[in-house]
C-alpha cells in the first residue's frame, strides 16, 4: 500500500503540474492574442512603393552628385 506521505506528495505534484499547465496555457493565449491585435493594427506606410522608389532614386542621384568629385579625386590617387 501507498503511505499517506507518498499520496500527499503525488497529490501535490499533480496539482503543481496542473497549475503550471494552466498558467502556461493562459500566458500563451495572452501572447497570441496580443500578437494578433498588433498585426491588425499595422498601418500602411505613409509613402507608396512608387514614391519610395522615386525618393531612393533622388537620394542616390544627390549623393552621386555631391560626392562624385571626391570619389574621382580619390580614384585618381589610387585609393
Amino acid at each position: 500500500m501507498i503511505s499517506i506521505i507518498t499520496q500527499e506528495r503525488l497529490l501535490g505534484a499533480s496539482l503543481g503540474v496542473v497549475l503550471a499547465g494552466v498558467v502556461v496555457f493562459e500566458q500563451r493565449r495572452y501572447i497570441y492574442a496580443s500578437i494578433s491585435q498588433n498585426q491588425s493594427q499595422v498601418k500602411e506606410p505613409i509613402f507608396g512603393k512608387k514614391t519610395r522608389s522615386e525618393f531612393a532614386h533622388t537620394w542616390n542621384k544627390t549623393v552621386d552628385q555631391t560626392f562624385g568629385p571626391l570619389i574621382k579625386s580619390l580614384s585618381s590617387r589610387g585609393w
